[in-house]
């Protein structure tokens, strides 16, 4: 089986499972103003719980789906993903009040899982001494499609209104879906899985648990997740201080924003390929203590462009960190539970992803903006900390 093409496809997969994701979010505030809600705080109140619902479910239900992927496969949960994705994204563009557009969005994170069930089968079906350079690759397409998407969806929305976007958004789903059901082949030991004991989804938490390992493993990646996202939707508001109310304020937030992503997507590949000689824990350890050292010269900045230079320093170091991450996940995760393995790792991700902001904006209200990124920086340092105990010495 020829593991590059399984990799490129579900690169491309990512690609487009991100694209499509993310090329709503610039318009769905004014998507609900399109629905009659006008008073501004019910606008952002409706907005914050819209896009936090489809984390909460998806917190809640991968490890389900990451347990049904070790018993039937990871190929199977990619294509029920994408698909039911795509679904309930037509549906989103029928939506003609905010409270069902919220339950849409949390079945979508109910159905979710096409990040993890990829990840896993590419960890599953690559050579073990490429496996940091696979992964890296595999998050470049997640990177890449994230920048691309708020830019793409924000253009095509002034050309063809909100609601076509989202049929657009499914079409690229159900792409993602169609070429991994004709391209991607995976090598999975039916007879093997359907052996072994049928498990809840607290029995696979108590069988992981012995492995300390994967506990830290997980305790990283949630810490990383709040990290990010406690100050990433600060940025707009850092820029403004900054940079003032110019004509030109939405493009420099929309560089800022963009400079993380662009050289996160550079460094993935290359940091995962340095991975593959010298070791994913060294590299998640010189990561993390890059990302803590340069998150404290945030708070000094005094214009927009050392702002840009750091969040692109930022990048780079953030590129190193998911793939070793799921690199280190593969190699710890018990033989026949890589699936729910990876989906715990993902219900954590989730997780920051939903408190992060959260404590983020509640924070800069009481020790400013400047506090909150000294915050993200010892919270990377307390990271570097529990890795060096916890895995380089094991």
């Amino acid at each position: 089986m020829n593991w590059k093409a399984n990799l490129f496809v579900l690169w491309f997969g990512q690609f487009m499972v991100m694209l499509g994701m993310t090329m709503i979010i610039p318009f769905m505030p004014y998507y609900i103003q399109e629905m009659g809600i006008t008073d501004p705080k019910a606008v952002t109140a409706w907005a914050g719980v819209i896009f936090a619902g489809n984390f909460v479910t998806a917190f809640l239900f991968q490890p389900l789906w990451g347990s049904l992927s070790d018993r039937f496969g990871r190929k199977i949960m990619i294509l029920r993903s994408g698909f039911g994705m795509a679904l309930v994204m037509v549906l989103m563009g029928f939506a003609q009040l905010p409270w069902q557009l919220l339950v849409l969005r949390l079945i979508n994170g109910t159905i979710s899982g096409y990040t993890p069930a990829a990840t896993s089968l590419v960890a599953a079906n690559t050579p073990k001494e490429k496996l940091g350079f696979a992964m890296g690759v595999l998050q470049s397409g997640t990177v890449a499609g994230t920048i691309l998407g708020p830019l793409i969806g924000g253009g095509l929305s002034i050309w063809v209104g909100y609601r076509p976007i989202f049929y657009i958004t499914a079409a690229l789903l159900a792409m993602a879906a169609l070429l991994a059901m004709r391209f991607v082949h995976e090598q999975f030991d039916r007879q093997h899985a359907a052996a072994q004991p049928k498990r809840s989804i607290l029995n696979n938490w108590q069988t992981l648990r012995p492995y300390h390992q994967l506990q830290s493993l997980f305790g990283v990646t949630f810490l990383i997740q709040f990290a990010l996202f406690s100050t990433m939707p600060l940025m707009p508001v850092f820029v403004q201080q900054l940079h003032g109310n110019t004509a030109d304020l939405a493009l420099f937030s929309g560089l800022v924003a963009a400079a993380t992503g662009i050289s996160n997507m550079i460094a993935s590949p290359l940091l995962g390929r340095l991975s593959d000689r010298i070791g994913p824990v060294y590299i998640l350890t010189i990561c993390l203590l890059g990302a803590s050292l340069t998150f404290i010269p945030h708070a000094f900045v005094t214009s927009v462009w050392q702002l840009l230079a750091l969040r692109f320093a930022l990048g780079i170091f953030i590129g190193g960190l998911i793939p070793s991450v799921n690199a280190l996940l593969r190699r710890n995760a018990p033989e026949g539970m890589e699936g729910v393995t990876y989906s715990f790792n993902t219900s954590f991700l989730s997780l920051g992803n939903v408190i992060g902001p959260i404590l983020g904006g509640l924070l800069a209200g009481l020790i400013s903006i400047e506090g909150v990124f000294v915050i993200a920086s010892l919270l990377f340092m307390l990271n570097f900390i529990w890795v060096r105990k916890s895995l380089q010495r094991t």
